[in-house]
């Protein structure tokens, strides 16, 4: 462990001297690659630098035991060799966690699809509740959420809403809601006043950059058609609405929220190019499901996840067994605390297997 995270001192300090390179500054994308790996580097580098200052500390601490000390001394020298041991343990949990291999997309923005599956209008209502929260939580985080597409129903739930998420390190926290969201309540349809449980799907997934996925005009069909709102009805009488299907895969992806039928090309086009890599990126995790897969699921939109049961106001992720008693601050986007914990259970699984 040591020999990598000298490996990567070294590595940090050559960028720095490469970022004061005159021919550096002059060559943007130099500079801002060795700009970003540097900051990748960056809290590694830190504590490996506060891990070596404690160690020198800890071995003069320990010669000094050996000189000629009067009690009070000794006692002040064994207190600070027992906090300097503690700090040494505490360091070590961190880099360890420091150096397990990082997701490439973590930094990267993402598309976020919401479904009503189980539940009529009711799963529909909810499907628009959980993309309240997450543009709450974008809003907590810094990151700007834009629209993709939305198809309403008459109560003005989503059956499907589509929306990106722009934002440095948006799919390294949103990458644990993909799953199946679960909803106990009492319907506002429900005249009899009986709880009903119904059920709406995330998927997120990292946007994919055209140098990533590359899609060739001869293998696609685009077709447009009128922009449509609650129940079908066209809401105007220009084509601008596009759905494009990628031929070799059957993946379509469809956009009409723009104003433009080229900014919805765009838009499908970013769609269908995160759905097409996301296929490929399950295609490849299934072929290592039973060695690879973490206690925090899979990120298959199938699996249930989470429940949230209003009647007692508690939120439940199945995945790691955590249970909060504070829906409404939930609901309102402050799902911090419930992603921290799935990223700490992540990393000890990670450290479990010694990746």
């Amino acid at each position: 462990m040591l020999d990598r995270l000298q490996s990567l001192a070294d590595r940090y300090e050559k960028l720095s001297e490469l970022l004061c390179d005159p021919d550096v500054a002059s060559d943007s994308k130099k500079l801002r690659d060795y700009s970003k790996e540097q900051s990748d580097l960056q809290p590694a580098y830190e504590a490996y630098t506060e891990y070596r200052n404690v160690m020198e500390e800890l071995d003069a601490a320990k010669a000094m035991l050996g000189e000629k000390l009067d009690d009070e001394m000794r006692d002040m020298v064994k207190m600070e060799i027992e906090e300097l041991s503690q700090r040494q343990t505490e360091l070590e949990e961190k880099i360890r966690i420091l150096l397990l291999p990082k997701d490439p997309n973590d930094d990267k923005n993402v598309i976020v699809e919401i479904r009503g599956a189980a539940g009529g209008d009711e799963a529909a209502l909810f499907a628009s509740d959980l993309y309240r929260m997450y543009t709450r939580f974008a809003d907590t985080q810094g990151w700007r959420v834009e629209l993709m597409d939305a198809n309403t129903n008459d109560l003005g739930g989503f059956k499907e809403v589509i929306f990106m998420i722009n934002g440095r390190g948006a799919y390294s926290k949103m990458k644990y809601e993909s799953g199946a969201h679960r909803v106990q309540r009492i319907p506002t349809t429900e005249s009899g006043g009986r709880i009903h449980t119904s059920t709406s799907t995330v998927a997120v997934m990292p946007e994919a950059e055209e140098v990533d996925i590359e899609i060739l005009d001869k293998d696609i069909r685009v077709d447009t058609f009128c922009s449509s709102g609650a129940g079908g009805q066209s809401v105007n009488t220009t084509k601008s609405a596009v759905r494009v299907t990628h031929v070799p895969t059957g993946i379509v992806a469809t956009c009409q929220d723009g104003k433009s039928q080229n900014s919805n090309k765009e838009k499908a086009l970013q769609v269908l190019r995160a759905r097409i890599s996301d296929m490929k990126r399950q295609e490849e995790e299934a072929k290592y499901a039973g060695e690879r897969k973490s206690k925090v699921g899979t990120g298959d939109r199938s699996e249930r996840i989470r429940t949230y049961n209003f009647p007692q106001s508690r939120v439940t992720d199945h995945r790691i067994g955590l249970t909060l008693h504070r829906l409404d601050s939930v609901m309102n986007g402050e799902i911090e605390e419930i992603i921290s914990a799935l990223s700490i259970a992540e990393q000890a699984d990670l450290l479990e297997k010694g990746e």
